[in-house]
């Protein structure tokens, strides 16, 4: 019996790992989908069919951020393909271990089925029992009889669900393969389609190359741009850190204030205790106004009250799994820091944080829980700053917004409406802080 009830705990354990490897399986594919999907909707956005070097600039961006999330879907593929690779091979193994097992069983159930039919009269199992020397000896026989009918009626049950065990596993190592094969060939496809996108790009990159003037001129430009509006969001997080200094003080001296209230409180009661006893009410209470006239500690720059605490810890758990500040389609056609444009000569970016393209009527939303802490506006242009703690969220280049100073928002509440200039480009310029520090933005969104 107790070998019996090991047998089906193992098969009980086999079917929780083919369970396991079943819902991989679908956790790949789910996330893929995610990935094939934001691709699909990227690829709509269109380019610009205007032939100036800022139109071409932006088609270039475009198609690179674009390119990269191809790749980035390849490599998903191709990290797919190798998980499935190695589940052929366990469950393979599997398969070999169940077959294995059966075809013991089977042997075992036959040799037992041959020594039932060799003694399969009820004359012959009486003999048995009965031939017995003693009587505890008969009860143990009798005992063993049932037991024996009883295991071999258990082993025909186990090699049934051992069969239905091994086609199972066939059906769903046959489905992985499958699986294995449409990977390959859309890894294939993708792989097509980046090419014609290189292709793309390269074409694209000649005509540039031909207007170098051109296009340090508007760098430049963008870059002086960039550094006003720089300055501005600086100045309005220095403004920040000072008003969450304040908020900060002013919590401490309150309770710095009841703290001392309460200790006069029993300064006083101490007094009055010590004036019945012994009548020196005088030096105690004196001690008593020498305790509440203590001078607050001052509060260190970056101090925090207890909701910016809260807010501050909440947003640091949902690092790598914020919302993008973007609603519909999008593509990231410029990154965190200083980098080189690939492909041309000499031209070099600095980014405070992102740029994303989206589709014209795309709508700027916030990535976490917080408070508009300011909206300004630059080049004709709305900008907003929302803080959580001792973060600050930065969403540029609105045509119109939806909230106002001091509004408290929610993740994804939306906060305006992007601009989209002549030539139908939507790009939020996005950044990320904590408090003067310059944060990577993609290290915090999901994607």
């Amino acid at each position: 019996m107790k070998r019996i009830f090991l047998l089906c705990i193992a098969c009980c354990f086999l079917s929780a790992l083919s369970a396991q490897s079943t819902r991989k399986i679908r956790e790949l594919e789910n996330k893929r989908k995610e990935l094939h999907q934001q691709i699909a909707e990227s690829e709509t956005l269109l380019q610009s069919t205007k032939k100036d070097v800022k139109s071409q600039l932006e088609n270039l961006a475009l198609l690179t951020g674009q390119i990269e999330e191809r790749r980035r879907y390849i490599h998903t593929i191709e990290t797919d393909v190798n998980t499935l690779a190695k589940e052929i091979t366990t469950l393979q193994r599997q398969l070999t271990a169940l077959q294995r097992d059966l075809k013991e069983k089977k042997k075992k159930y036959e040799a037992s089925v041959q020594y039932m039919y060799r003694n399969k009269s009820v004359q012959e199992k009486l003999m048995f029992i009965f031939s017995a020397e003693n009587l505890s000896q008969t009860y143990r026989r009798m005992r063993y009889v049932q037991e024996y009918a009883n295991y071999q009626r258990l082993q025909g049950l186990e090699i049934e669900r051992k069969q239905r065990q091994v086609v199972s596993k066939k059906k769903e190592l046959e489905q992985t393969r499958k699986a294995k094969e449409n990977l390959l060939k859309q890894g294939e496809t993708e792989k097509a389609k980046l090419e014609i996108q290189e292709k793309d790009r390269q074409a694209l990159l000649a005509n540039l190359k031909k207007k170098q003037k051109g296009i340090q001129n508007e760098i430049s430009k963008k870059k002086r741009s960039a550094q006003q509006l720089n300055a501005q969001i600086d100045r309005l997080i220095e403004i920040e850190i000072e008003k969450a200094r304040k908020r900060a003080e002013e919590e401490a001296r309150r309770k710095a204030a009841a703290e001392a209230a309460a200790r006069k409180a029993a300064a006083a009661k101490a007094a009055e205790a010590n004036k019945k006893s012994s009548g020196e009410t005088a030096s105690t209470s004196k001690s008593g106004v020498k305790t509440s006239g203590k001078k607050v500690a001052p509060v260190e720059k970056f101090n925090l009250n207890n909701e910016d605490h809260r807010l501050s810890g909440n947003f640091e758990r949902n690092r790598g799994i914020l919302p993008m500040p973007v609603t519909g389609p999008y593509v990231i056609v410029s990154h965190y820091g200083q980098y080189a444009v690939d492909g041309l000569r000499n031209v070099k970016l600095d980014n405070k944080g992102i740029d994303i393209k989206g589709k014209p009527g795309a709508k700027a939303r916030a990535i976490f829980d917080g408070e508009v802490s300011a909206i300004f506006q630059y080049n004709g242009l709305n900008n907003i700053l929302v803080r959580h703690g001792n973060y600050i969220s930065v969403y540029c280049n609105l045509s119109s917004v939806a909230v106002s100073k001091g509004s408290k928002v929610s993740t994804k509440t939306i906060l305006g409406t992007i601009h989209t200039d002549s030539s139908g480009n939507s790009v939020l310029h996005f950044q990320l802080r904590k408090e003067t520090a310059k944060l990577n933005p993609e290290l915090w969104l999901g994607r």
